[in-house]
């Protein structure tokens, strides 16, 4: 049975810990990300979680609005001043991808599409992540790890032009999920993938056994038109690397609009 359940998020707080030591919680906010951001500005701390019901200004990838019920789903934001080069902080989109799945995955089968969703075993989406980092020169200032997940959002109130490409953990699992402690261990996986980047080790080889992407034939909407072909491999930059007909394309996530499965006819 899945449905409104009311949280103390402050449960997921871990005291003492990089991340999550506390926990800040907003009925209403514009957007988690951009107080995280603002937080991050204003002190030189760091682990900060900001978790929100009802966002009035979320965003996902490239602009795009993000919506969700009040009272159903996981909202939440990280703020890190990571121990890494400005050059390696493409390492934290997988990365923050790995710990979210690694999360999922206690309540039901989800794996990663790239280049930032979180997807059920039949392609349909179940949450994604928007990292948003400010660097000076070869410095990493501070990075915001935001991620949307679908947790107790029943099947049937969904949007109707959502139904047949997402879906909740809820749903997949029959039962109404803690979101609290999926947020506990979304913060516990998160801090050991951090800690595992800042010493060297990209995620970038456990990213790619998880995503369903590669290895299947893909249609990569970008400005400058379709790239129709079979998604070969992801590189050590995180880009895909797409074999069409007239050879290799490499697609950059800043640049492609939306990634599907199959070939346009």
């Amino acid at each position: 049975m899945v449905g409104t359940v009311a949280t103390d998020w402050h449960a997921a707080a871990r005291p003492g810990a990089r991340i999550g030591a506390a926990i800040e919680v907003h009925e209403v906010i514009g957007s988690t990300n951009d107080r995280v951001r603002d937080l991050l500005e204003a002190t030189p701390a760091e682990g900060m979680v900001v978790v929100a019901e009802l966002q009035s200004a979320g965003r996902g990838r490239r602009g795009r609005s993000w919506t969700s019920p009040a009272g159903l789903n996981l909202t939440a934001s990280v703020g890190l001043r990571p121990r890494v080069a400005a050059d390696a902080a493409v390492g934290l989109i997988p990365a923050a991808a790995l710990a979210a799945r690694a999360a999922c995955r206690g309540e039901a089968e989800v794996d990663l599409k790239w280049p930032n969703d979180l997807v059920a075993p039949d392609g349909r989406k179940v949450g994604g992540l928007l990292v948003e980092v400010a660097s000076e020169a070869d410095r990493l200032r501070h990075a915001v790890l935001g991620f949307g997940i679908n947790v107790n959002w029943a099947q049937d109130e969904l949007p109707a032009d959502l139904r047949r490409t997402a879906t909740s953990l809820g749903a997949l699992s029959g039962r109404s999920v803690d979101r609290a402690g999926l947020l506990r261990r979304l913060l516990e996986a998160l801090e050991v993938e951090i800690a595992s980047l800042e010493a060297g080790r990209s995620p970038l080889p456990r990213y790619r056994g998880a995503c369903r992407t590669l290895g299947t034939w893909v249609t990569a909407e970008t400005p400058g038109g379709p790239v129709v072909g079979w998604a070969a491999g992801i590189d050590d930059r995180g880009v895909l690397i797409i074999e069409t007909d007239t050879g290799s394309v490499a697609v950059t996530s800043g640049e492609v609009v939306r990634v599907r499965a199959g070939a346009v006819t």
